[in-house]
């Protein structure tokens, strides 16, 4: 589901007054406001009451001992950073000092982009001069309004403007939908249609010892009461077993694999069916991969754990202190063989004498809410900011990976958007780092977070 949240971006020269106007609109003193240009450090965000996100882009590129020429080389980055970011520009401008060359650069490149953006002049600190705000009609964008940020003069009048342009931020909530989409994947013979069999609590399914019995995805209504009493509605899809590729010959048995990829697509939480007598394997690594890259809930079911038990007391395995400690082992164990799991639940449960399978729908259901998280910008980026400062990226080529701002760009999946120097130098490792801060910060466990990256684009120069 694509986010509906909108974002505004203010763009200007220095010393206009840029971060005093993001105070003034925002009611906070987010950005740091200070008379020498290139103050601002790094892009500031906030989310207006509105639903929109409000950004302050001064700190991209500048730097207070620039002179004239890189100035204006990074005016146009933060120009280009906003045309790419924002729905919404406003370009900021100083009512005492006039309009200036820069300002009819920066002006042209915004009128060439075809983003819809309005002047605004700022330090008009009273109605004697108004009459500064004419000579900046000729920029030609699609309008122009006056503030005195310091003064709070135009500031309320202003927010009114963006929540007109854009109009309110819909509030999405997850209760609209009717049912919660669940399905059983893994490897053939590891008891997802026994599992389906033990929550209907009916054989509505086939259940046979024979590997592949189950050739098309079947989906079947439950309703279900939660332990706290509320009711918890979910549509239940059973799948055929997933085989490699490479080992796929029946020609039927090639089109259920197909189809266990279109039921993933088609689910919310996905539940990740284990062997216990058997382990991890390869493929149950590969199903993994495709239930994250379509940034479906996880959950990771370890079935047959009746004979696992069985086995530990029956052996007395080496090794392991307890019962406790050898289920401990497991699990962990698990994280580190699928060690791109967003931190998923582990259930030990069993199909033959429904071990703890009431647990499995109460669990989808949590995924489920999670999926429809919505992280403040604000906060997203100060987290961002905190642990790549904490342990920054590695060097490549002398250059480290960079992220200016990020935000969330949908909801199941939940995706983040970072505008970045160069995409291409953010390694997997790394990335997974970032997820997993992401996931512990925002209690975000089993949800897989995506990331969509924009690098920065060559330099253009205004003409």
């Amino acid at each position: 589901m694509e986010f509906t949240q909108k974002s505004v971006a203010l763009v200007g020269r220095p010393n206009v007054g840029k971060s005093r106007l993001f105070n003034a609109l925002t009611g906070r003193r987010l950005s740091i406001v200070h008379d020498r240009p290139g103050v601002t450090r790094d892009v500031v965000s906030y989310e207006l009451d509105s639903g929109h996100t409000l950004m302050d882009t001064g700190g991209i590129g500048i730097k207070p001992e620039m002179t004239p020429a890189l100035i204006q080389t990074a005016a146009e980055q933060q120009v280009d950073f906003a045309i790419t970011a924002a729905d919404m520009i406003l370009f900021v401008t100083d009512g005492l000092d006039g309009l200036t060359p820069l300002d009819e650069m920066v002006a042209a490149h915004l009128r060439a982009s075809g983003k819809p953006a309005w002047v605004v002049v700022n330090k008009i600190d009273g109605p004697e001069h108004d009459f500064k705000i004419h000579e900046f009609r000729k920029l030609g964008l699609k309008g122009i309004m006056f503030t005195s940020a310091e003064h709070r003069r135009g500031i309320n009048e202003l927010r009114e403007f963006i929540v007109e342009t854009l109009g309110e931020a819909p509030r999405h909530d997850y209760s609209d939908d009717s049912r919660i989409k669940i399905s059983f994947v893994g490897r053939p013979n590891v008891g997802k249609s026994s599992l389906c069999n033990s929550l209907l609590q009916e054989e509505r399914m086939i259940v046979s010892e024979i590997a592949g019995t189950t050739r098309d995805a079947v989906s079947q209504d439950l309703d279900f009461e939660s332990k706290s009493g509320d009711l918890l509605e979910f549509s239940l899809i059973d799948t055929a077993g997933l085989r490699r590729k490479t080992k796929v010959i029946d020609p039927v048995e090639y089109f259920s694999a197909v189809r266990v990829e279109e039921t993933i697509a088609r689910s919310d939480v996905v539940f990740l069916v284990l062997d216990a007598m058997e382990g991890v394997t390869k493929q149950d690594k590969l199903i993994a991969g495709e239930i994250l890259n379509k940034g479906k809930g996880i959950i990771v079911l370890v079935n047959k754990w009746d004979l696992a038990v069985e086995t530990f007391e029956q052996y007395t395995l080496p090794g392991y202190k307890d019962l406790f400690d050898f289920k401990k082992k497991f699990a962990k164990s698990v994280r580190e063989e699928i060690f791109i799991l967003p931190e998923s639940p582990i259930l030990f449960v069993s199909a033959l004498t429904s071990l703890r399978v009431d647990d499995i729908l109460e669990g989808a259901s949590s995924i489920y809410k999670k999926l429809f998280t919505q992280v403040p910008t604000g906060r997203l980026n100060q987290v961002m900011k905190r642990y790549m400062d904490q342990s920054p990226p590695r060097l490549i080529k002398k250059i480290r990976f960079k992220v200016y701002y990020a935000v969330q760009i949908s909801t199941r999946p939940i995706k983040f958007k970072l505008f970045c120097n160069q995409a291409g130098r953010l390694d997997d490792s790394y990335k997974r780092f970032l997820q997993g801060k992401l996931l512990d910060e925002f209690q975000l466990h089993g949800c897989p977070l995506l990331f969509d990256l924009e690098g920065k684009k060559p330099p253009k120069k205004f003409s």
